[in-house]
């Protein structure tokens, strides 16, 4: 690819970096979860602005007022673009009328409406405020269903915060916590088949994302008629289905990650792009499972907050309207195909997997070390394009063009200084 720029200036985090100090004096971690530093995935963390000031569009902007790409897109939830003005104007309308009342909103009702009518397997859904909300709950509706206690999952998993959703290792997770928890390889069908012979009339649900996309490793569809044989299996012994579509939801088949698959799942859960950035999380299921949901005690203060199923409506009727779940494939598809070109150009083996959507970038000229990768996406970060060094990344519907070129000039310097620094690194030619 000829690229013609001018060197991109460096930005300068201070503000930030600052601010990071006084939060640790008042917040454990001073930015907890995975959106803080103690992860070890801002590497160096001096690169990272770590706080905002505002948003718009696809790009935010630090507390020095430095403007990023942002291909995180808040983890996922930035869909259509930050403070879309359609999404904003509903949930501004919806304020005015009240939002945490006593009673609960007409606007839970036609949420509910516009998913079941959008879901491919939706035969009614179920609100929360988090993805992990919602995970959780399905593994409680599967139990409650069939009456039996262990949960199939695929290793590498990721389902949410609740102790018997995490891995045993993580701090206060006990065994006892993940007693009733079994576990197969991504594209292991012979292995499921194993463990519903090894635990006959035991197992009550399989939970999984609808392909394999963990942190720190490269993403894997799904082989064809793979979800076909696990649908089988689940049928033919009586176990509830359950994709965990918190992530990849309404960014591979706006009716459902399922659907896009050739199957339907028993329960879906949705929650990131569903409402543009206001908090809400879903679950869809099938009519069997209806009176088995009914009948579980389940519910938050907060749940029912009529803002943002105002805003989740709005968003996902501008979703269908603007073809946004396609656009944003097709550019997703344009932007990885060129940073891949430019990649080339400078001797790197840039691996692009997963869906085009919610791609998965890493170079793999130092692999299994992730030094040059890391070193790469840092020299992207100082130069105005948010990338994360271990997790997908994510396109929004504000994405433009001028955005990708922007994007392939950074991604090309920082490429050129990757290898000043690496001369002796494994180059291809």
């Amino acid at each position: 690819m000829k690229l013609n720029y001018e060197p991109k200036q460096i930005y300068d985090v201070s503000k930030g970096q600052e601010l990071f100090k006084k939060a640790l004096k008042y917040v454990p971690a001073g930015i907890y979860g995975h959106l803080g530093p103690s992860e070890g995935c801002m590497i160096p963390v001096s690169a990272y602005p770590l706080f905002m000031s505002r948003a718009q569009g696809t790009y935010i902007w630090d507390l020095n007022g430095n403007r990023y790409i942002d291909y995180m897109c808040a983890y996922g939830p930035n869909f259509l673009g930050y403070n879309d003005p359609d999404v904003d104007a509903a949930a501004i309308e919806q304020l005015k009328k009240g939002n945490c009342t006593t009673l609960i909103a007409e606007s839970m009702v036609e949420m509910a409406e516009e998913m079941v009518n959008t879901i491919n397997m939706a035969d009614w859904a179920f609100f929360g405020k988090n993805g992990g909300d919602m995970t959780a709950f399905a593994v409680m509706i599967a139990r409650a269903y069939t009456n039996r206690k262990k949960i199939v999952l695929v290793s590498g998993y990721y389902h949410g915060v609740a102790p018997w959703m995490q891995k045993l290792g993580y701090s206060g997770v006990t065994e006892e916590d993940l007693a009733n928890n079994l576990y197969i390889d991504w594209n292991a069908p012979d292995q499921f088949e194993k463990l519903i012979k090894k635990y006959p009339g035991q197992i009550a649900g399989l939970i999984a994302t609808p392909y394999y996309h963990p942190t720190f490793v490269d993403n894997q569809l799904p082989p064809e008629g793979y979800w076909q044989k696990m649908r089988k299996l689940c049928d033919d012994n009586g176990i509830v289905l359950i994709f965990d579509d918190v992530r990849a939801g309404f960014r591979i088949d706006e009716k459902g990650s399922d659907y896009h698959y050739g199957i339907e799942a028993d329960l879906s859960c949705f929650c990131k792009a569903i409402a543009n950035g206001y908090n809400m999380s879903c679950i869809c299921g099938k009519e069997k499972l209806k009176n088995a949901t009914a009948d579980i005690a389940y519910t938050g203060s907060y749940w029912l907050s009529a803002v943002p199923f105002a805003a989740g409506v709005a968003t996902l009727r501008k979703a269908k309207a603007t073809h946004a779940v396609e656009e944003n494939a097709k550019k997703g598809r344009i932007l990885t195909d060129g940073l891949k070109e430019v990649a080339k150009d400078n001797g790197f083996d840039l691996r692009v997997t997963g869906d085009p959507a919610m791609f998965y970038l890493r170079l793999g000229n130092d692999y299994p070390s992730t030094i040059l990768h890391q070193e790469w996406v840092a020299e992207c970060v100082k130069r105005g394009v948010f990338f994360p060094s271990h997790h997908n990344h994510f396109i929004n519907s504000a994405l433009s063009q001028e955005d990708m070129q922007y994007t392939w000039e950074v991604a090309d310097e920082a490429y050129k200084i990757v290898r000043a620094n690496h001369p002796d690194a494994n180059y291809i030619k």
